[in-house]
């Protein structure tokens, strides 16, 4: 049985997917590849330390995309670790103090919310509200929707990983904080590409 990979609807993706996640064309089985970083692992600090980037995606999102590629384990759950984690990785740039949205999420952010300020107070409620691990994220819809465990999805806009290793070695237990300085860290231009070029499991 074949387990679903992952692509946009078409190839136009700021960060280069095709050549960075898709599929490794040299193998037969399809294998996964992990994301090739756009930033240095230190680039993100302090929003997100080298020390968090070296265990969080050179470890745990390596950890699945290897166990998918080895079939060892629950390969539907790899594979939705693999996806939700390339989604969150490739949404990041350098740390800036300043980091204002693009006109076109703006106007999305208009549509869907009183104000930035708005959205960020509501995906804080709803990570706030999850009970162990999970993820927060804003839709398609402009809904924001939460995810237990590990599982697909084809309507994300923009990821927060709530697991505690997202935010432990870093801020401990204050995941306010770790929630407030991501958005030092996310580059819009990859949040605007996927309202026309969404992230979307398919069969092979």
């Amino acid at each position: 049985m074949k387990y679903p990979l992952f692509t946009p609807i078409n190839s136009f993706m700021t960060y280069n997917f095709i050549k960075q996640i898709i599929l490794n064309e040299s193998s037969s089985n399809k294998d996964l590849e992990i994301l090739k970083l756009p930033y240095t692992r230190s680039d993100l600090s302090p929003a997100v330390s080298e020390d968090t980037v070296n265990y969080h995606y050179g470890k745990l999102y390596k950890g699945y995309v290897d166990r998918y590629n080895s079939k060892d384990g629950d390969p539907e759950f790899n594979y939705a670790g693999a996806f939700l984690h390339f989604i969150y990785f490739s949404q990041f740039k350098e740390y800036g103090n300043s980091n204002p949205l693009s006109e076109k999420i703006k106007d999305f952010v208009d549509q869907h919310f009183e104000d930035v300020d708005d959205l960020k107070k509501q995906i804080e409620t709803e990570a706030m509200a999850i009970q162990g691990s999970g993820w927060v994220y804003l839709s398609q819809s402009g809904k924001i929707k939460t995810i237990k465990n590990h599982a697909t999805r084809s309507d994300i806009l923009l990821l927060i990983d709530w697991w505690e290793h997202a935010w432990a070695l870093d801020y401990q237990a204050d995941k306010k904080e770790y929630l407030k300085n991501l958005w030092n860290i996310i580059d819009w231009a990859v949040i605007e590409s996927r309202i026309s070029n969404p992230i979307i499991p398919v069969l092979v």
